[in-house]
């Protein structure tokens, strides 16, 4: 292919190389999909839900409360309805149920005249709670995508992460896996193809909001889903991007991952997921629209429920927990929906691994964290596991309850351990920032910018690629309310003007860029608008001597 070396030289970084894989990379109808009958318990779970629809049995689908779970629940929904009418749907309360199968969720399903649940984004491990639908009467089929570090739920599993699973590609989002389970029912069924084609609009937003890596299988998706979802008719999705400013014909990963999926996860952080469930599988245009109204309403309430615990973690940690490796933060009044993105962004400032509890009442507090890289979240709780009333999560993320007595005993725990950590890695702690390319004052042209273009759609394991080059800044200004970020002008080693902004900590690079001396500038490369003129533009993620 004739493309920018530099290209080229990030898709090889990458370990995309030779022309077929760069080709299939590139391509904007790519082919990389794969047999859903290769999931492990596939043809056992089509036979069961086809089965039960013969019977006139009644299905439920069992979904979760963020976006990936939401829209998994929707695709499945939409499918099925062309098969059968005797369908509902139930997605549990992050505040008064909490992830997954529960047994009083279970009740009230069994109270419903269920014969079968069909879970989705969730069930994997749920061993117990399967037992219990069983001892109901109720079949279960378990569609997920997490890891099972735990007993695996006795009954079908179709999850590419299970053991034995031949499935070529692993990291599947949930609602990747639920389209793998639609395809094969419109296989076996006969129905047209378009039904389930349809619904990569929806299957885009889930799989780009669920943050998997954007490779593969999933890169399929994310592009035929980003195509689906700039010609979408769905009164839902079309009201929501009107509602929030977005256009038709000109959304990209961007707008998906911080525009369209906060709105749709807003609803179970602030209310019930029901709400967003709805607005995505409504026909109406006067409900769409009071959906959305409700959406922007929660999604508001959530950025400023945020802020407010943001601050008031910065002020914890400035008088109490400035010299721990590890923040383990009380807070005494946060809402419950925001926590976890709280912990994400206190991580993000600070670099430094972030717990966040808050209490529950009967002298229990709630925690959920997030990790640097290389800190392993989940192995440091497991360490002290007889703390925990229950916890779970992975590498990067965690969940649990405890007892509010024993929350200075995981705090000395958790630094204990990232201490010797630390000694094993002295860097451990120092954030490292991956350039992709370095560039030379020629290859800084709009040229390069377009054909960036062509490795969207970003996202994990895909990220936006981040460049360094050489410049002397002047024409320092600051921007913002506050002035706390940075505008300049970088004068480029063959004497041309390249204009520079810093978001990012901007201040600290203040005495570095008085100096007027040649410095590495290093972010990434966008072209902008302004007055008709396109101009490039870089986004400084650091400035170094």
């Amino acid at each position: 292919m004739n493309i920018h070396p530099k290209i080229k030289e990030i898709l090889n970084n990458r370990g995309i190389a030779g022309d077929s894989e760069i080709s299939e990379f590139l391509s904007d109808k790519p082919q990389k999909t794969y047999d859903p009958f290769l999931l492990l318990n596939m043809e056992e779970g089509v036979d069961l839900i086809l089965s039960a629809i013969d019977e006139g049995e009644r299905i439920c689908i069992y979904g979760d409360y963020d976006a990936d779970g939401i829209t998994s629940t929707a695709v499945l929904m939409e499918v099925l309805s062309n098969l059968t009418d005797n369908l509902t749907y139930y997605i549990p309360s992050r505040f008064d149920e909490g992830y997954g199968l529960n047994c009083k969720a279970i009740d009230r399903i069994k109270a419903d005249n269920v014969n079968l649940i069909v879970t989705v984004d969730c069930g994997s491990v749920s061993y117990d709670e399967v037992e219990y639908a069983k001892s109901l009467g109720l079949k279960v089929l378990v569609t997920d995508h997490h890891t099972i570090a735990d007993r695996i739920a006795d009954c079908p599993v179709i999850n590419p992460m299970q053991p034995d699973c031949p499935y070529p590609f692993k990291r599947l989002a949930g609602v990747g896996v639920a389209f793998k389970l639609a395809q094969a029912i419109v296989t076996v069924t006969g129905l047209p193809k378009s039904v389930v084609t349809k619904t990569l609009d929806v299957v885009g937003i889930g799989t780009i909001g669920d943050i998997v890596p954007l490779l593969d299988e999933n890169r399929t998706i994310a592009k035929y889903g980003i195509r689906m979802l700039n010609l979408t008719e769905r009164p839902g999705i079309s009201s929501l991007i009107e509602g929030i400013s977005l256009k038709k014909g000109n959304i990209n990963s961007g707008n998906i991952s911080f525009g369209i999926v906060p709105h749709i996860n807003a609803a179970g952080r602030m209310d019930h997921a029901y709400t967003a469930a709805r607005l995505i599988m409504s026909q109406s245009a006067s409900q769409a629209r009071e959906g959305v109204s409700r959406l922007i309403k929660f999604n508001n309430l959530r950025k400023s429920r945020q802020e407010a615990a943001f601050k008031e973690c910065e002020k914890l940690i400035s008088e109490k927990y400035m010299d721990d490796n590890f923040l383990v933060i009380q807070l005494e009044d946060a809402h419950e929906g925001i926590t976890g993105i709280v912990a994400g962004k206190i991580k993000e400032k600070y670099y430094r691994p972030a717990v966040i509890v808050t209490p529950i009442g009967d002298g229990l507090v709630k925690g959920t964290g997030r990790s640097i890289p290389g800190v392993n979240l989940y192995s440091l709780l497991k360490e002290s596991e007889e703390l925990f009333e229950k916890f779970g999560g992975h590498a990067a993320a965690c969940g649990f309850s405890m007892k509010m007595e024993n929350v200075d005993e995981l705090r000395k725990n958790l630094n204990r351990s990232l201490e010797v950590l630390i000694e094993e890695e002295p860097d451990l702690m120092e954030e490292k920032l991956e350039v992709d390319s370095h560039l030379e004052a020629g290859d800084i042209c709009l040229e390069l910018v377009k054909e960036l273009e062509l490795l969207e759609p970003f996202g994990a394991a895909n990220p936006q690629p981040v460049f360094s080059f050489r410049g002397r800044p002047c024409n320092i200004k600051k921007m913002g309310a506050d002035g706390q970020y940075t505008r300049f002008t970088a004068v480029l080693e063959n004497g041309k003007e390249h204009t520079c902004v810093i978001f990012k900590n901007a201040p600290e690079y203040d005495e570095l860029l008085k100096t007027g001396e040649y410095v590495t500038i290093i972010g990434t490369l966008e072209s902008q608008n302004w007055n008709g003129r396109e101009y490039l533009q870089t986004t400084v993620l650091s400035v170094e001597k």
